[in-house]
């Protein structure tokens, strides 16, 4: 049986990554003013830093149609038996609402899952699943398997600053002000499909960073070293090597890989935000 892993665009899945295990991709929406783009395609996070330092404002996000979805999905079953999608979480977005609607019109040949994360959390369910795929796993299994995974992806950041959290409404005013002052960068962490402010660092990134990145290794002490992900929105190269780094130094990750947030979610948490995302036993 041939079997078609795809997940919305939200998954940050580097292009190198998609072409590697062969992963559909179908595109949100980003919207700045009177244009819509999606995301990957034609619009890069660059030039949502423009439109925001320009207009002041946030671009809107909208999820696929279930129309959008079922020409997909269509698509996608040409050549193949089974598609197995992964959305970014349904508390986040209505991607997934909409996906399990049209994977109805496909009499069991698609399955959507909800992923309950969004970036390289919702990523790196799509890669075990196509690890799984790889090993001869039914469709089924994989379902089953990457659903019961779901609770066990660390899916966590720390923002350099808290603008645009604040913008789309996720941060108070009180809150923004008394960050700057007093040089704090929160972690944002998902649970339940949900983001919330975990904890919070005070001092520069870098610093921030380094406790974050040693916090995790004391929290996880046993995780799936196949794989891990740093994903960040634009920071400096310096700073990413210095995380790799200390990755190597308290983790035994197979690989590293690096990957940059698309433009829905450098949408919500802005410039030089970082993460470290793995899957925990």
């Amino acid at each position: 049986m041939k079997i078609r892993i795809t997940a919305d665009s939200t998954c940050d899945l580097s292009p190198e990554l998609v072409k590697k295990f062969g992963v559909g991709i179908l595109p949100l929406t980003v919207v700045m003013g009177e244009n819509s783009y999606k995301d990957g395609v034609d619009i890069t996070p660059q030039d949502i830093f423009k439109y925001v330092s320009k207009s002041g404002v946030l671009p809107k996000t909208s999820a696929p149609s279930v129309e959008e979805y079922a020409e997909f999905f269509a698509l996608q079953l040409k050549d193949v038996d089974t598609v197995i999608h992964y959305n970014i979480s349904s508390k986040a977005s209505a991607s997934h609402g909409n996906a399990a609607a049209a994977a109805k019109q496909f009499n069991g040949k698609v399955f959507a899952v909800d992923s309950l994360a969004l970036s390289t959390g919702q990523g790196l369910l799509v890669l075990k699943a196509c690890d799984l795929a790889a090993e001869g796993r039914s469709p089924a299994d994989i379902v089953e398997i990457t659903q019961n995974l779901r609770s066990k992806v660390n899916t966590s950041f720390v923002p350099d600053a808290l603008d645009y959290l604040h913008k789309g409404g996720r941060c108070s005013l009180a809150s923004l002000m008394g960050a700057k002052v007093l040089k704090l960068h929160p972690m944002i962490d998902m649970k339940d499909g949900k983001l919330y402010a975990k904890k919070k660092y005070m001092g520069g990134l870098e610093r921030c960073l380094k406790n974050y990145i040693t916090e995790l290794a004391a929290q996880y002490r046993a995780y799936d070293k196949t794989r891990c992900f740093i994903t960040h929105s634009n920071c400096e190269p310096e700073i990413v090597e210095k995380v790799r780094g200390q990755v190597k130094q308290f983790f035994e990750f197979d690989e590293i890989l690096e990957t940059k947030a698309g433009c829905v979610v450098t949408t919500h948490c802005g410039k030089n935000t970082l993460g470290l995302l793995f899957i925990y036993d």
